[in-house]
């Protein structure tokens, strides 16, 4: 009787603990993205970041066996997020394409840049590190290409557009840069008006 009712509430009882897994994978990967964006490469021990999601180092490292699993995945996690996100702010496709210009470039002077920033620092002076973050850059940036073409409405057959929504592309992370020292909100809003009226200009 034990048996049996023990195989009945066998499937029942791993379905919170899968829930229970997953929930921790994810408060790891955040934490992992925020303790890179804060404290650097160096600062951001698996130790760290287990701490910060409230976790033992051992569940930390039962789902990402090393260090450049764990930062490897969390930035290519809130990437996938904010991927989405900006494709779910404009569900439609947006008219105004300086709407479309200032959520883009967002995405390159928030946390997730920032964070991206120390891992390709700590990648160029690590082989292994350099591999896959090469990888995974090539591929988000792919998809944030993708996003701004339809986003902006893009005919990328006509001569010239392609390398005009890469340059605007280029130019954001170039003021994801300048933003890392010092607040450049003021001068940041006269580049993306100018930038709006470029795009206006080149893909109408």
């Amino acid at each position: 009787m034990g048996l049996v009712s023990g195989a009945a509430q066998a499937p029942a009882e791993r379905v919170p603990k899968q829930d229970r897994s997953r929930a921790t994978r994810q408060r790891l990967l955040e934490a992992a993205v925020a303790c890179l964006a804060e404290r650097g490469w160096a600062g951001s021990t698996v130790s760290v970041v287990a701490e910060h999601a409230g976790v033992s180092r051992g569940a930390a490292q039962h789902h990402f066996p090393t260090r450049e699993d764990l930062f490897t995945a969390a930035v290519e996690y809130v990437a996938e997020e904010r991927s989405t996100a900006l494709r779910a702010l404009f569900p439609e496709g947006a008219a105004d394409r300086r709407a479309v210009v200032t959520a883009l470039v967002d995405l390159y002077t928030g946390p997730l840049f920032r964070a991206a920033l120390h891992l390709w620092v700590a990648a160029s002076n690590e082989d292994q590190l350099r591999t896959r973050v090469t990888e995974l850059e090539g591929r988000v940036g792919r998809e944030t290409h993708r996003i701004a073409v339809d986003l902006l409405n893009a005919d990328e057959t006509r001569p010239g557009v392609r390398e005009t929504v890469q340059g605007f592309l280029d130019m954001s992370r170039g003021l994801g840069l300048a933003n890392l020292l010092t607040d450049d909100a003021t001068r940041r809003a006269g580049v993306v008006t100018q930038w709006s009226q470029i795009l206006d200009t080149t893909l109408d």
